[in-house]
Parts: structure tokens; C-alpha cells; sequence
């Protein structure tokens, strides 16, 4: 079987290699108009476009070639796309926050083992399941960061850091080639598939981490103005 998003695309043919798959068109179109509809609009609009940068761009084929690029993917869809429909969706209450740290934190690292990366790369139906999953659990993850305490709050998005972060840190130090799935296609990159490997790794670590410390830091301000307020 070949990857949802096709064969591994060429330097020289990626920037045509868009997915207009009719089923996710009409799955995007459906989930753009009920985003109009809800109160905080811009923020659901924005996470459609996200998931449409993701899917429907060049993106999703190069994916396929880098593995670098497919931790571009991920990123995007727990700590971009997801608390923007966290922000468009709010839980009206957290209950169950460590609950769904520990789902989404173990649906992220599972689904980076070798041998399960490697079968929903493979298979078109796992891969969505894949994406899903990823979805799902880190939506979960952000409404009840948003919708809890300052100090849970605040830990969470610490420790949801700090898991992508050493996600990241593994990939980055990992000296041998981890994926089957990317064992010749990063070569007409002029990468070896060690050094996307690592690439991979890096943008998990830097620019990965980073809307999780934006959350952090706009906990912390919100407490200060919460104290200042009282004060």
C-alpha cells in the first residue's frame, strides 16, 4: 500500500503535488461553514485553514518524503490546530485534565514507535486513524488546560512541554535511522536519513514547545492580573 498522501515527491515536482481528495474537500468545506456559525469564529476558521495547510497543501506529500516535515505535521495539528478549536470549542469546566494529558502525551509517543509510524504511512485507513487520534487527544488536552485552575494549568502545560521536548531531545540524538519509511526518500533532498531524522527532532524540541509556553506564560499573566486586581 502507498502513503494516504501519495508516492515521496522530487525537489522538482513537490510544489504541484496538492491533495484534492473530494472526501477531505467536502469534510473541510463542511467543517469552515459550521465554524461561521460558533461564537469565537476566527479562531475555528483558523484551525480549518491549519488543517488545510496540513492535508490539501504540498505539505501533506512532503510528509511522505521527510520525516522532518512530517514533525512540521504533527506540531501543527496538537499545538496549533487543536487549541485554536480549544478556543473556538471552551469545555465549560475541567474534570478530567491528567487524564487527558496522559492520552494525548501517550497517543503522541505511540504513534512515533518505528513500527507504528511505519504501518500508518503504509496504509491509508491507520493513517487516518493516526491523524485522528492525534487530533482528538490533543483537543481534549487543550479545552481542559483552558478551562482548569491557574496552578493545574500551568503544570500541565510545563509537563506537556516538557514531553515534546524530549520527544524532540530522543530524535534529535537517535544515531541510528528510526523509520523504514523514510530509509531512501530523503536522499534526493541531499539528506541522509539520520540528519532529517535529527531535523525532525529539532523542530519538535525548538518550535514545537513553543505555543506550549505561550499558554504558560499567558496562565501566569492572567494570575498576575487576577492578583493585581485584588490587590
Amino acid at each position: 500500500m502507498t502513503s494516504y498522501c501519495g508516492a515521496p515527491p522530487h525537489p522538482y515536482d513537490w510544489f504541484e503535488r496538492w491533495n484534492f481528495d473530494p472526501v477531505l474537500l467536502v469534510v473541510l468545506a463542511v467543517a469552515a461553514a459550521a465554524a461561521v456559525r460558533l461564537h469565537h469564529s476566527r479562531f475555528a476558521l483558523a484551525s480549518v485553514g491549519i488543517l488545510a495547510v496540513t492535508f490539501v497543501s504540498p505539505l501533506c506529500a512532503l510528509s511522505v518524503a521527510l520525516f522532518s516535515v512530517r514533525a512540521v505535521h504533527h506540531v501543527l495539528l496538537v499545538a496549533i490546530a487543536a487549541p485554536l478549536v480549544a478556543l473556538a470549542v471552551p469545555s465549560r469546566g475541567s474534570r478530567h485534565l491528567g487524564i487527558a494529558f496522559v492520552a494525548s502525551a501517550a497517543t503522541l509517543w505511540v504513534w512515533h514507535l518505528p513500527a507504528f509510524y511505519d504501518r500508518a504511512l503504509g496504509d491509508s485507513t491507520i493513517y487516518w486513524v493516526m491523524q485522528l487520534t492525534l487530533l482528538g487527544s490533543a483537543i481534549w488536552f487543550w479545552r481542559e488546560l483552558f478551562a482548569a485552575p491557574p496552578v493545574p494549568s500551568s503544570m500541565f502545560s510545563i509537563l506537556a512541554m516538557a514531553q515534546m521536548g524530549m520527544l524532540g531531545a530522543l530524535l534529535t540524538f537517535a544515531r541510528t535511522p528510526l523509520y523504514g519509511s523514510h530509509a531512501a526518500s530523503t536522499l534526493p533532498w541531499g539528506l541522509e536519513q539520520v540528519a532529517d531524522q535529527q531535523l525532525a527532532g529539532l523542530v519538535m524540541w525548538v518550535p514545537g514547545v513553543i505555543p506550549y509556553a505561550l499558554a504558560t506564560a499567558l496562565i501566569a499573566r492572567r494570575v498576575w492580573v487576577r492578583a493585581a486586581g485584588t490587590a
